[in-house]
């Protein structure tokens, strides 16, 4: 291909991508397709010769696109929303199409100093002290290793990379029991263990973190001869919303010395809001690292997400790595490979750029503010069915319910809601019983789109009941 048919399939593939989202509520929210119904139509060995465009993407919408759930479709209410406005969509084609690898401030300055600017600009957004510093990661998952290694280090006293974990005894780290399973996952890969990650037990209507068993558990593993490395906090967790009192567990980290992370994933981007700061943010100037994640509430295009680090040299100190064909001679200058585990780099604060200077904080924290409204509407519509029950009550725009009957019941309307395509909902846990989960958040959802949801689940609940 040179690049005049490039060039003129680029702007085909621009005008199919607008009538797709412009077409995206006449379509099923979930794939339709069958276990391996997609698979069954493609060649089981790769073409010797090449082939023509047209047909790579007459392939494209015939075999591909019915095998999608369509993640930007105005009535997609399940897990968190993956959004991608059309702002940081073009930021990601001029992305894609320069090409960069952005690991080091010399192989494309620009990258490096518009993500210093825009980790900046959100740290203002979302309420943060002046002295946060931060760094774009491609997803909360790896900012949360990289916090959970940095706590792993600074209890050794930065030895753990040098000699291995074999002789250091059991590193603890504490968490509530309502944390997402990455942080399960980070100490697995740091080497923790899971018999490691204390879980505490929650309570109140926050299902926060309860302190006192908080402070309990880190006295008794101390008089077990145990080592305590650090606190993960939650704002906004992903089965039900739970969120921490950040100030009453930063006052039990800091009697022991103990490193902190906040897993604010989804709703960190609430916090644009000044009313939600008040509310759920009180206490977090002393989180040592911060992760939310611009791609799930705020309209980012994914991946991006942000963690900022009130001292950023704890977390250089864990991961910095220098062989000599990363040296750079001249002035001292940020290279954020040093801040994260991988070593490439794309220039994800591009999109960042566009979608803050395209829409303002005030139409972003507009959207934020209608969809918790609009979750508390619904939730009030569905708590009048006749034997529904709210489980959890809305935290943003996240609550649960459940249908009349047993686990059972939960999993056969969440099934037939999702088969009958017109909204997309997930099952959760929670106290021991099967949920189902409704949460608000994809960038064009309309008033009307989410209170459809009332008349489609009662719809089919009368055809499964």
């Amino acid at each position: 291909m040179n690049w005049d048919d490039y060039a003129g399939w680029s702007k085909q593939i621009a005008d199919w991508g607008a009538e797709y989202h412009k077409s995206l509520g006449e379509r099923p929210v979930r794939a339709q397709t069958k276990l391996g119904e997609i698979a069954a139509q493609m060649p089981a060995s790769p073409p010797e010769a090449g082939e023509d465009m047209a047909n790579i993407l007459a392939d494209f919408d015939n075999i591909v696109m019915p095998g999608m759930t369509h993640w930007q479709h105005p009535r997609f209410f399940a897990y968190f929303p993956a959004n991608a406005t059309p702002p940081s969509m073009l930021a990601e084609q001029l992305v894609n199409t320069v090409a960069a690898q952005c690991m080091l401030w010399q192989t494309s300055p620009a990258a490096t100093e518009v993500e210093g600017v825009m980790v900046d600009w959100l740290r203002q957004a979302l309420g943060l002290p002046d002295g946060f510093t931060g760094v774009i990661q491609d997803s909360a998952s790896s900012a949360t290793l990289s916090a959970v290694l940095t706590m792993r280090e600074r209890a050794t006293d930065y030895t753990g990379n040098k000699d291995g974990m074999s002789e250091k005894g059991h590193l603890r780290i504490y968490c509530s029991q309502e944390v997402h399973s990455s942080i399960d996952r980070a100490c697995w890969v740091a080497g923790i263990g899971q018999a490691n990650l204390v879980k505490i037990p929650t309570s109140g209507s926050r299902f926060e973190m309860d302190v006192v068993a908080l402070e309990t558990a880190i006295q008794n593993d101390i008089a077990a001869g145990h080592t305590p490395a650090g606190i993960i906090a939650i704002t906004g967790g992903t089965g039900v919303g739970a969120s921490d009192d950040l100030a009453a567990v930063m006052r039990v980290a800091q009697t022991h010395d103990l490193y902190t992370h906040l897993d604010a994933a989804w709703a960190g981007s609430a916090m644009i809001c000044p009313e939600f700061r008040e509310a759920f943010w009180q206490g977090v100037e002393d989180y040592d690292s911060i992760v939310f994640n611009p791609h799930k509430w705020l309209g980012a295009q994914f991946d991006c997400s942000v963690q900022f680090l009130r001292d950023a040299t704890l977390q250089l100190n864990t991961l910095k790595i220098e062989p000599e064909y990363l040296k750079t001679s001249g002035e001292a200058v940020t290279n954020y490979s040093e801040w994260t585990i991988p070593l490439g780099r794309r220039f994800r604060a591009l999109k960042l750029w566009f979608l803050l200077r395209s829409y303002g904080l005030e139409e972003l924290r507009n959207r934020i503010r209608n969809h918790v409204a609009w979750a508390e509407e619904l939730c009030e519509r569905l708590r009048v069915i006749e034997g529904f029950e709210i489980t959890t009550d809305p935290i943003f725009s996240l609550f649960s319910f459940r249908c009349p009957g047993d686990d059972a019941a939960q999993r056969r309307l969440v099934d037939a809601l999702n088969d009958q395509g017109k909204i997309y909902l997930t099952q959760g846990a929670h106290k021991g019983r099967k949920v189902i989960r409704f949460t608000v958040g994809q960038f064009d959802t309309t008033y009307d789109d989410v209170m459809m949801a009332e008349t489609v689940i009662k719809d089919v609940w009368e055809t499964i009941k």
